[in-house]
């Protein structure tokens, strides 16, 4: 065998490196230049300050930050309630920040829905996960308070 039949042919490792190379500068291109910034929601038009503790049995209790009245009570899994505040508490730990200062949930009028936390600046746009997990939060826009407050509700510590 000679060495010219083990070697690979350059026609088609030259047109994979071109391809690459194209790629790659599109992406590039395309990130400086193309892709628009995320636009600011506007004005909310919907707008609540809330507190969420969590109860020795695992239920949420979610307050008005004002009135400290009784928004609901999250009893059973909520597993999208839970991570989403186990994330905030997470990083308000970090920052030693505790329980008490409020954060701000806000639905625009584009649609989104937004969950803020003024202690730390982190938010979500909880829009991002789906119509099913964002109505979780979305009826806590709306929803009246319950006739107990949040020292009658018996949390145990905070989220």
């Amino acid at each position: 065998m000679s060495s010219r039949a083990l070697l690979f042919p350059r026609s088609p490792l030259a047109g994979a490196a071109l391809l690459v190379g194209a790629s790659l500068l599109l992406a590039v291109y395309g990130r400086v230049y193309c892709l628009a910034k995320p636009e600011a929601p506007g004005v909310a038009t919907a707008e609540r300050s809330l507190r969420f503790a969590d109860r020795a049995d695992g239920a949420v209790v979610i307050t008005l930050a004002g009135s400290g009245q009784v928004l609901d009570v999250a009893q059973g899994q909520n597993g999208f309630l839970r991570g989403t505040l186990r994330g905030f508490a997470r990083q308000r730990h970090e920052n030693g920040i505790g329980a008490m200062p409020p954060m701000r949930l806000s639905g625009y009028a584009d649609g989104r829905l937004i969950l803020f936390d003024p202690s730390t600046g982190r938010q979500v746009d909880l829009e991002a996960f789906g119509s099913k997990n964002e109505a979780v939060f979305a009826r806590l826009l709306t929803m009246a308070p319950r006739s107990q407050t949040a020292s009658a509700a018996a949390p145990s510590g905070a989220n």
